[in-house]
């Protein structure tokens, strides 16, 4: 059990993370084994979204000292808190993660609780918003598409033009 200090360290620590962050995503690591919680860290970390696991008391007083409205007891679950500085990267890899988690039959149900979007004045994002930005394609991918959907009216009139001149010949 963790003293009084290490408490007021964990919440410092804590503070000091989401005073730097855009956002933090809620998310559910019970029955999640260690090594698993590792590359998810791992993961995070390469994009510089720190996963930060603490009581939901001091999470709580956190993000009440944030601006943000939390009651822990809306969750029955373990709470951790990803301090997110791009909320597609963040909710992207906390995505892929528990997706591939469930499809391997390591884990049941849904993981992600939801989001505190910081910059957007501390509103809370549904878990169903939170997984449908994380289950949206990259950037760069979106705009291969989108890019290709403009295209191919140009391409397709073209192609007509084409025809038209062979049979004009």
């Amino acid at each position: 059990m963790k003293t009084k200090l290490q408490k007021q360290e964990e919440l410092k620590k804590g503070e000091a993370m989401a005073e730097t962050s855009a956002g933090v995503i809620l998310v559910d690591f019970s029955k999640v084994k260690t090594a698993d919680l590792r590359n998810l860290r791992r993961d995070l970390t390469r994009d510089k979204n720190p996963l930060f696991i603490m009581k939901k008391q001091l999470l709580g007083l956190m993000l009440t000292k944030r601006g943000a409205q939390f009651s822990g007891a809306d969750f029955k679950t373990s709470v951790g808190a990803v301090f997110v500085s791009n909320f597609e990267s963040a909710a992207s890899a906390v995505y892929k993660f528990f997706k591939g988690m469930e499809k391997e039959k390591k884990i049941e149900g849904k993981k992600i609780l939801g989001a505190y979007d910081f910059a957007n004045g501390n509103v809370f994002m549904p878990k169903e918003q939170v997984e449908f930005l994380g289950s949206l394609p990259p950037r760069e991918v979106l705009l291969g598409q989108l890019f290709a959907m403009i295209a191919a009216p140009i391409k397709s009139f073209l192609y007509v033009l084409d025809q038209k001149a062979k049979q004009a010949k």
